[in-house]
This record gives C-alpha cells, structure tokens and sequence, in this order.
C-alpha cells in the first residue's frame, strides 16, 4: 500500500529553501494567460506553515497599495512555483503571525536575524 501512495504523492520542488514564519521571501509563480505564460512575483512575509506532507503549505503576506493587506497560500510541492528566495531571516518567538494582521507601520516591523 505504501508505494502506491509513493507513486501518487507529488515530488519535492527542489526550488523552495527550507523556510520558517518570519522570513521575508520573494515567491515566483507562473501564470498561464490565455496561450501565453509569465512569472509574477510575490514577496511578503510568511506569517505560518502547514506541514502535512503532500499537502505542506505556506502563507505570505504582504501590504499591496492604500495599506490594504493580501495573504496568499501556496503549496510547498506545486510545480506551479518557480522559485521561492528569502530575502532575510527575522527573529520571531511564535509558529503563526497572525499578529501582524492588525499591525501597520511601525509596529509591524519585525528584527533581522544574524547568523
């Protein structure tokens, strides 16, 4: 039974980094427009993970214009994903950023991590 679910489960994308709530990353997915197929960009903040094998999601968000906030989920093993880089660490003492909802400016900042 265990190598059918094997040969269902979809494969690691080799293009996302291991990441952690807090990161600041830059998400590169493709979009399909009629024919046609382009990469957008979503950088943000990854305010929580889902690990849950195949299913493993992450949550990013960032603020778009008039301070109006978008959270968008993606699959950690969609082929859909490009590439995932993290722009920088921050030190956070909590799994899920739900917090950073209801902060704007200043208060929403969050430490940079050094190694």
């Amino acid at each position: 039974m265990s190598e059918l679910l094997k040969a269902v489960e979809a494969p690691v994308n080799p293009n996302i980094p291991q990441l952690f709530p807090g990161d600041t990353v830059s998400v590169h997915v493709k979009i399909k427009e009629g024919n046609r197929e382009r990469i957008q960009e979503f950088k943000g903040t990854v305010l929580y993970m889902h690990d849950n094998g195949t299913n493993s999601t992450f949550t990013v968000r960032r603020v778009a214009s008039n301070g109006v906030g978008v959270e968008r989920t993606f699959l950690l093993r969609s082929p859909r994903i490009d590439k995932v880089v993290v722009e920088r660490h921050n030190v956070v003492r909590r799994a899920r950023m739900y917090f950073l909802r209801g902060r704007t400016g200043k208060s929403a900042r969050l430490k940079q991590k050094f190694n």
